[in-house]
């Protein structure tokens, strides 16, 4: 028995000690050059003959043991400016360019690529990814830890370098990526690094570090280290600057006093602050926000808001510092609140914003901005602070401060605020995690109630991975600045919304079988169960039990199979299709549903994504039918079209409802720089149509031209609503 626990002990250690082996046991010196290097896709600079290389890398997915079958040699160099990289990847030639445009996701990760990321603080915390497809198009992005995940922002945009070049046998990489870019200390002399490689005609990923695949390859834990022979220098120019210009005309046509198209011009002003090679300013003056992407229409059949994703660059850079508190659906701090309320844009006057590495372990984030007061909106201050200081080896103590202060009390209440501390441990080897927290909120009112605790964690095996949620919100823990949709209960009938509180328990579970052969790459079942609780002792609130079972296939391809019963006892009288029909009542509502899921081969140029669902819904039915199309041509084209009908059948007077939402989407990439992006929306839930489209070229880099043409028409007739026309342009000014 003794000699099975201390083997049992053993194995735990070997775990343990696996994990920080990877900075270890891969190992890099990177030596400074002298020599001139020109970003062309050529190998033939006289500097990179005399820099060692890394000669291979390790299968990762979808096995993750021995050397991968194509070849991938990395060389990495540095000068006073710019740490560079070469990368030749050898193939058959045949090779997937999905897109040319840049920071698109799926273009990148679905294509032949290669990706860097780094941590310079060497902390295993956050840092900086870097990526070309076979195509040259670039992403970059954030790192940062959430949880035991992590997770990378590609809205992130800054100023770097690459050229790729296709040969017969290989395609080549040449990145140059500017000092002034990194957050680093320049005592630091080790740094966190890997590189991942895509090879899509075998449908297979490698990385320089060997590690399980359960984790992704970007995983701040598993880098090997970069060695500095001499330390990197404090980055030269402390100070970019990125004015803008702006125009534009718009007309409302729905507003009868409004006769003719109102033009408009603006200006303003970017400005990035190197405080030290860790710690940024970012300021904005006038901020213009006109270039940004339009939101994808969806059709909400929940009781609730949904979520839309932070887009605004200025709130971007190290992000994850004031949002990677609280838990699912519920975020004390959501920066798309700011300059918004009531749906309606409110003019941004000036922001703030400073954030980074103090220390090596210690991150802090202060933010301000400034809103202006328009017709009956008052003008608003928005603070925020967040601190973060790492403790043990990978584990977070995190505490955050949000205030709202209006700036006329008899448009708006006087302030509103929420405080919060949380202790997130994750162990050495990054399997087991667990996040406690507190959270708080305080208005004129001096509301009871108001605190939200609870704690998460999950555990992240090779085959057995697992999580748990278990969190109490109170009625009025009210978050003006954040997302929490679940204790806002609109009653259709008074037209007035209830808070209630809830207490949400949520555990799941993944098991996945890995098959030595055949044309699987992996499957296995998962399920998940939600129940809240009424915090007034009243009982169930809701609960949801999923079942499923996942095909992934080698020729990336996919089905999954799953069920869900719901049990609701609804709390208010609820409106789910439309105000046209007698609301649901209060009433105990017990449903099921089934779907299917299947998407076809990634890598051809025509592909399809399919989704059948039908079942239960409240006291009726709801049929759903879920299709994308998509046609590529390689590499300058992507073209689909995506339909989604719901068909809800309620009895007698709840109504019946067809729920049309249509999206066609076209983005051509005329070069790695110059890109036009069109998408037609219809959305019958929303009575609106949707034209949009926009023209990018980024004449140098960092420094954009944007054309923007929108449209919004009513259903009947097409009757125009709104037409706007904008153009954009910024400079990047490095001083």
């Amino acid at each position: 028995m003794m000699k099975v626990i201390q083997l049992l002990i053993a194995l735990i250690l070997a775990v343990q000690i696996s994990a920080q082996d990877t900075r270890e046991n891969f190992r890099y010196s990177i030596v400074k050059t002298d020599k001139l290097i020109t970003i062309d896709g050529a190998d033939n600079d006289e500097a990179w003959s005399a820099i060692a290389d890394i000669p291979y890398f390790i299968n990762h997915w979808p096995s993750d043991s021995g050397q991968a079958d194509a070849l991938t040699k990395v060389k990495v160099t540095y000068d006073e400016e710019f740490m560079y990289v070469l990368v030749t990847c050898y193939d058959n030639g045949s090779r997937v360019v999905q897109s040319l445009r840049r920071d698109d996701d799926d273009g990148h990760w679905n294509s032949d690529n290669f990706t860097l990321v780094i941590d310079p603080m060497n902390n295993k915390q956050n840092g900086f990814m870097f990526g070309v497809n076979a195509g040259g198009s670039q992403i970059e992005a954030q790192l940062n830890l959430d949880g035991a995940w992590t997770r990378y922002d590609q809205n992130w945009d800054n100023k770097w370098y690459s050229s790729v070049e296709n040969y017969e046998d290989h395609w080549l990489v040449e990145m140059a990526i500017p000092f002034k870019t990194l957050r680093y200390s320049p005592n630091q002399s080790e740094w966190g690094i890997n590189f991942i490689r895509g090879d899509m005609e075998r449908n297979v990923y490698s990385t320089w570090t060997q590690f399980p695949l359960n984790y992704g390859g970007i995983d701040l834990n598993f880098m090997g280290t970069l060695d500095w022979v001499e330390n990197p220098k404090k980055a030269s120019g402390k100070v970019v600057l990125i004015p803008y210009v702006a125009g534009g005309t718009q007309r409302d046509f729905e507003e009868s006093e409004q006769r003719s198209y109102q033009k408009a011009s603006d200006v303003g002003m970017d400005a990035k602050v190197a405080i030290t090679g860790s710690l940024n300013l970012d300021l904005t003056v006038n901020p213009d926000f006109s270039n940004v992407d339009v939101d994808q229409q969806v059709t909400n059949l929940s009781r609730f808001s949904i979520f839309f994703p932070e887009r605004r660059n200025f709130f971007l850079e190290n992000g994850d510092i004031f949002s990677n508190f609280g838990s699912w659906q519920i975020s004390p701090f959501f920066s798309r609140r700011i300059g918004l309320q009531d749906g309606e844009q409110v003019p941004i006057l000036y922001g703030a914003r400073l954030s980074g590495n103090i220390s090596n372990k210690t991150r802090v984030g202060l933010l301000n901005v400034q809103t202006r007061e328009i017709d009956s909106i008052s003008s608003q201050n928005y603070s925020v602070a967040a601190f973060h200081q790492q403790v043990l080896d990978r584990s977070v103590i995190k505490a955050i401060f949000i205030n709202r202060q209006a700036g006329n009390t008899e448009l708006d209440s006087e302030y509103a605020r929420n405080g919060g501390l949380e202790f997130a441990y994750l162990s050495n080897n990054g399997k087991f995690g667990n996040t406690f927290r507190f959270h708080t909120a305080t208005t004129p009112e001096k509301l009871d109630d108001n605190h939200f605790y609870g704690f998460g964690g999950n555990y992240n095996g090779r085959s057995l991975r697992s999580g748990w949620t278990f969190d109490v919100v109170g009625k009025n823990y009210i978050t003006e600045l954040g997302f929490n949709p679940r204790i806002e209960n609109y009653n259709a009938v008074t037209e007035e919304t209830e808070r209630k509180g809830y207490t949400r328990i949520n555990p799941w579970v993944v098991y996945r079988f890995f098959p030595k052969s055949g044309s699987l790459n992996q499957h296995g079942p998962r399920t998940w169960h939600m129940v809240w609780l009424n915090r007034d002792g009243s009982g169930l609130n809701e609960r949801s039990h999923g079942y499923a079972y996942d095909f992934n296939f080698k020729n990336t391809s996919s089905i999954r199979l799953q069920a869900q019963d719901r049990e609701v006892n609804l709390p208010v009288p609820t409106s789910l299709i439309g105000d046209d029909f007698t609301p649901l009542p209060v009433a105990n509502y017990h449903f099921a549903t089934y779907w299917i899921n299947y998407n076809t081969d990634r890598r051809k140029r025509f592909g399809m994504d399919f989704q059948l669902q039908y079942g239960k819904f409240f006291n009726g039915t709801r049929w759903n039918t879920a299709s994308t199309l998509n046609f590529r041509t390689q590499p300058w084209g992507n073209f689909s079209v995506t339909y989604n009908y719901n068909k809800v059948e309620l009895p007698g007077e709840y109504g019946q409802a067809n729920l049309h939402l249509f999206r066609a989407n076209a983005q051509v990439s005329f070069t790695n720089a110059m890109f036009l992006t069109s998408a037609i929306q219809f959305n019958s839930q929303n009575e609106n149509y949707n034209f949009f489209t926009r023209f990018q070229w980024r004449y140098r880099p960092m420094s954009d031209l944007f054309l923007v043409y929108t449209d919004n028409y009513e259903m009947d007739g097409l009757g125009l609503k709104n037409r706007q026309v904008v153009f954009k342009a910024t400079y990047w000014l490095n001083l």
